[in-house]
């Protein structure tokens, strides 16, 4: 195999994000070339705030990839296109691969792609996130006409006390933790689990949980995005990982 003949993959990532490439990189395998770009850093900056800029900037950060020929490029912050709205982060994408001369698509248009590919109506949303932005997530699936059947909150720390406020932070969310946060809840059975965030590992936790029966829809942030990836690029070969064969298979 020539390994520069293969798809490359843009990835664009917050500055922190430990999670995203080394997820692309086990879910796509030797099926494409992953290169990556980050966002800036933004010192001082809250939240909200650094996300915003995140979008402000995304046309540059994208630029900086240069003469680099791309067959598909995924933004791999879902939290900044939460703020844009479905209808709102749809036009982005569309203006930013018309820039680019091929398809760009956030993580949040990923997943949208894959429940349609799939049928999903109806999610379970598992979010590291502050509640405030959770909420926007929430309504961000709700806007583009999917039923949210509930949350489960996974926090990088329990509150230490009654009443206390817990840690959330998705760069150190545990794989026990996502577990026990889920087996925690009765989950409707016709529900599919958005694992949300570009930043909280998964593979370790969906691969435990690809194991129940009856089994039901996987998604996160990352394995989506790989999904469309190798839609987008067209490759169609190379060893990837089993989660992925998984989804391709269900949403051929």
């Amino acid at each position: 195999m020539d390994l520069f003949s293969l798809p490359r993959l843009g990835v664009v990532v917050p500055p922190e994000n430990p999670t995203a490439e080394p997820e692309f990189n086990q879910l796509l395998g030797a099926g494409m070339n992953v290169h990556t770009a980050r966002f800036p850093v933004t010192p001082g900056a809250g939240l909200r705030e650094m996300l915003e800029t995140y979008n402000a900037v995304l046309p540059d950060v994208l630029g900086s990839f240069g003469a680099l020929r791309l067959d598909a490029t995924v933004v791999a912050c879902s939290a900044s296109h939460y703020l844009l709205e479905p209808e709102g982060d749809r036009a982005f994408c569309e203006e930013l691969s018309e820039r680019a001369g091929a398809p760009v698509h956030s993580s949040t248009q990923a997943i949208l792609a894959c429940c349609e590919a799939l049928g999903v109506d109806r999610l379970t949303l598992v979010s590291p996130y502050e509640p405030w932005l959770t909420d926007t997530s929430r309504a961000f699936w709700e806007q583009a006409g999917l039923t949210v059947d509930g949350v489960v909150l996974v926090p990088a720390e329990e509150a230490a006390t009654p009443g206390g406020q817990a840690r959330f932070d998705p760069y150190a969310v545990t794989t026990g933790a996502i577990l026990r946060r889920i087996r925690e809840r009765e989950l409707p059975a016709d529900t599919a689990l958005l694992f949300t965030g570009t930043g909280m590992g998964t593979l370790a936790a969906l691969t435990e949980l690809a194991r129940q029966d009856p089994p039901r829809p996987l998604l996160t942030s990352n394995l989506a995005s790989a999904w469309w990836a190798r839609r987008a690029a067209g490759a169609s070969g190379g060893a990837h990982h089993p989660l992925l064969r998984r989804l391709e298979e269900a949403a051929a």
